[in-house]
């Protein structure tokens, strides 16, 4: 990995982007009970696909240079949101605990580092092979001990742990088509793309499976805006920005961070336990992270 990927990953957009993705669990929990997944996620790629192209016209951004541009934003939109959110929320929807869909989706960055190696030509060292593995093992120490708490009462649904695994596979893929050919593509335009491109298709999914009934709450409005302005317009745009000046396996390996961050938020906003081997896990997943992304000193 280059020097400049490095000093870019150790800049403050790292953790700004990890803080705000990891709200998205919060969200979730907020707007679900609400509606159902592929009718939330569609009129909420849907509203940020229109806000995105208003902004793009208000600011005179680039425009799209070529008909293969739409195309490559259209797949990475069907990956990195339609595949990624549609699997973590149908499986959250399907009673997966979040913890469980945190622990199945945070294989990313390894599968994104040998996804790479093939595909981009990224090698990653043996140095940021431990700090990958390190990061699996600080998530499991994290959120593990909230599972066991929770006890076998309840067996997993095979359809939502799948879908978190769809999740994983289209994340994964979404990260690596993005690096390989996103960078050229304007980017609030592209975004915009991507979310018309994915609300289209879980919009076709929610009009099959889905009756579409939204109960308009406090709560699920709360939640939808911060879903949409936070989370689908900062956050995104965030980490495609970061994925354009680094690498991909770098930048994945910041979601090993979200579950550790989704815990504190827990914490602090409805009081879940937090407990002494979480914060061995949260120090575990912090070694991971910078052994992957914060170059060594040159001697």
């Amino acid at each position: 990995m280059t020097g400049t990927s490095s000093r870019v990953q150790t800049m403050g957009g790292p953790a700004l982007f990890v803080l705000l993705w990891s709200t998205g669990f919060v969200g979730a929990k907020y707007g679900l009970p609400y509606a159902e997944p592929f009718t939330f996620l569609a009129l909420r790629l849907g509203v940020a696909a229109a806000l995105l192209g208003v902004l793009a016209a208000a600011l005179r951004s680039a425009a799209m240079a070529a008909r293969p541009q739409y195309g490559h934003a259209a797949v990475v939109g069907l990956l990195l949101h339609g595949g990624y959110l549609g699997g973590v929320f149908y499986g959250i929807s399907l009673g997966v605990p979040a913890g469980v869909s945190a622990v199945v989706v945070s294989l990313q960055p390894v599968l994104t580092a040998v996804l790479a190696a093939r595909v981009l030509g990224e090698r990653p060292t043996g140095r940021q092979w431990l700090g990958l593995a390190l990061g699996v093992a600080g998530v499991v120490l994290v959120v593990g001990p909230g599972i066991a708490a929770a006890g076998p009462a309840q067996p997993l649904p095979v359809a939502g742990v799948l879908a978190c695994l769809v999740a994983l596979v289209s994340g994964t893929a979404g990260t690596v088509y993005q690096k390989r050919h996103g960078d050229r593509i304007p980017l609030v335009w592209g975004t915009a793309v991507q979310y018309a491109a994915a609300a289209a298709v879980l919009l076709a999914i929610a009009l099959a499976t889905e009756d579409m009934a939204i109960r308009w709450t406090g709560e699920f409005v709360a939640a939808f805006v911060w879903l949409v302005l936070v989370l689908s317009i900062g956050a995104v745009l965030l980490l495609l920005l970061l994925l354009r000046r680094g690498t991909a396996s770098g930048v994945s390996s910041l979601y090993y961070l979200v579950p550790v961050a989704t815990a504190v938020e827990a914490y602090l906003l409805f009081g879940e336990r937090v407990s002494g081997l979480s914060f061995v896990g949260i120090g575990v997943t912090a070694l991971g992270v910078a052994l992957v992304v914060v170059p060594p000193r040159e001697r």
